[in-house]
């Protein structure tokens, strides 16, 4: 965004490729994709979302994008083995409400109430984002009342106050894995945001994973004129009468009128300026945060087609699936694994392996350091263990046999995604969006959230929560608020 405005911008990447987990990795011939599951709000032609005319249209990035077929498959089981549910939900509203209505009837009028609240909040944030951290108090109370309304609350008050019946809101709750917060204390606009894009628009990946996005950004990048240095890792950031003006490298100090900082900001507390340049509303607030999901992720390359294994669901959410928060908690101990998303590539892209294989990954999200108990001793039996659970789950609750069949296999724990995205416990989520720090209170408090002049935050700790597609509007809303500051300062 800045670069596109003509300004001199430098990008400074400790890796030797752009995107830290948005990027994709070779075992064998099998090319996996580190972390994107889907993205919301690409679209249909005619019916764009917001990232495509951000990232195609406005960037021109050249990205193939290709449709997930459904939105997922969720199969409840309980640790008998007994299958409670077994259920697969369309994209679009009126499939997705039809099917709903199937497996939980009684919910056509709340779903309807869902779409309108869904719409409001897509147009209240949109406008909050023109508006730069500075929206009129009166237009979002005319305009966007309801937005404002269930702000504060969680997914589950609202879908109650919209009268879903039980069985709809576990139905609707599918989703809280990815946003890695039960539905008891996650922000209700993240939620809204994310299922309603999902639902509304369908899920795409890109046709070479997400290292084609990275790259084609980079690529962009470059044409506006930005510079990138790679292999470069910024240590410390200096300071000059209280103003962020530039960084130590490992190449040396590099100076500049703004710094946008894609991190924890945390980590940047606490070993990358003077204590003494920090307020301390920042300090605290950044104790009183909590860290959101530690990523464990298994990778496999199967030696045989999701045609020959029987394999038709991209998404599968396997879950105990009666209480979120009962989750949450479990997942905050070292229990025997019982929940996963899995996703096979294949389904939505044949192509994307070599012909007669399939590709594969598991993902489970602690919400707690659990691994940082683990001794370094027994890091590998663990993770090998905790790796056969997650398999073997999959194969107890679809009946689908995949373990004879693996021909490559990478185990990512919190301690990998610590060691190659420098995120704290191997939290790339950044903060939780949930209770105070939702995300509604992240986006009226913009100014507030960033008194250090000079220096701004982006990324999954940033005011929109985590997940791709929130990173990249938080990346370009908050290059929009650098080009303001500029244009004030007259540079």
């Amino acid at each position: 965004r800045i670069a596109k405005a003509g300004k001199k911008v430098l990008r400074i990447e400790q890796h030797n490729l752009p995107g830290g987990v948005a990027s994709s990795f070779r075992r064998g011939r099998f090319e996996f994709e580190t972390a994107l599951h889907e993205l919301a709000a690409i679209g249909e032609p005619g019916k764009r979302g917001d990232i495509y005319k951000l990232v195609n249209e406005e960037y021109g990035v050249p990205i193939n994008w290709v449709p997930v077929p459904d939105l997922f498959r969720a199969i409840h089981i309980q640790d008998d083995g007994k299958i409670l549910r077994d259920f697969t939900m369309p994209k679009g509203r009126a499939a997705f409400t039809d099917a709903l209505e199937g497996y939980a009837p009684g919910n056509r009028e709340a779903m309807a109430k869902f779409f309108e609240l869904f719409d409001e909040s897509s147009a209240a944030l949109g406008y909050i984002g023109s508006a730069n951290g500075h929206p009129d108090p009166k237009v979002l109370r005319k305009q966007y009342p309801n937005f404002l309304k269930v702000g504060s609350y969680s997914p589950n008050d609202v879908l109650t106050a919209l009268k879903f019946t039980p069985d709809a809101r576990r139905i609707m709750g599918t989703y809280w894995s990815y946003m890695a917060v039960d539905m008891y204390r996650l922000s209700s606009i993240f939620y809204l945001m994310m299922v309603g894009s999902l639902i509304d628009g369908g899920a795409y990946i890109p046709e070479h994973t997400s290292s084609q996005l990275t790259t084609g950004m980079l690529e962009r990048f470059r044409a506006f004129g930005g510079e990138s240095w790679f292999n470069v890792r910024a240590e410390e950031i200096l300071f000059e009468d209280g103003r962020a003006c530039g960084v130590r490298t490992t190449q040396g100090p590099v100076y500049a009128k703004h710094i946008i900082w894609n991190g924890n900001p945390s980590m940047a507390y606490a070993g990358m300026m003077p204590k003494e340049v920090i307020p301390e509303r920042e300090l605290r607030l950044a104790n009183a945060r909590k860290f959101s999901a530690r990523m464990f992720v298994v990778y496999i390359g199967l030696n045989r087609s999701c045609e020959e294994l029987g394999i038709r669901d991209y998404n599968t959410f396997i879950s105990p699936g009666l209480d979120t928060a009962e989750e949450y908690r479990r997942v905050g101990k070292f229990e025997k694994i019982r929940s996963t998303a899995a996703l096979c590539y294949n389904v939505a892209n044949p192509d994307i392996g070599p012909k007669g294989t399939c590709q594969m990954s598991f993902t489970m999200a602690y919400s707690r350091d659990v691994w940082g108990d683990i001794e370094v001793r027994d890091y590998v039996k663990v993770k090998n263990q905790k790796a056969r659970e997650l398999l073997e789950l999959y194969e107890q609750a679809t009946g689908t046999r995949i373990i004879p069949y693996i021909e490559e296999i990478a185990v990512a724990t919190p301690w990998t995604f610590c060691r190659y995205a420098s995120v704290p416990e191997g939290g790339v989520y950044g903060y939780e969006a949930a209770g105070w720090d939702n995300c509604m209170a992240r986006m009226m408090s913009l100014d507030r959230d960033y008194p250090i002049r000079g220096l701004r935050f982006t990324g999954a700790a940033g005011p929109r929560g985590d997940g791709y597609s929130e990173a990249m509007i938080t990346g370009d809303m908050m290059g929009r608020m650098v080009l303001g500051e500029l244009e004030k300062e007259g540079n």
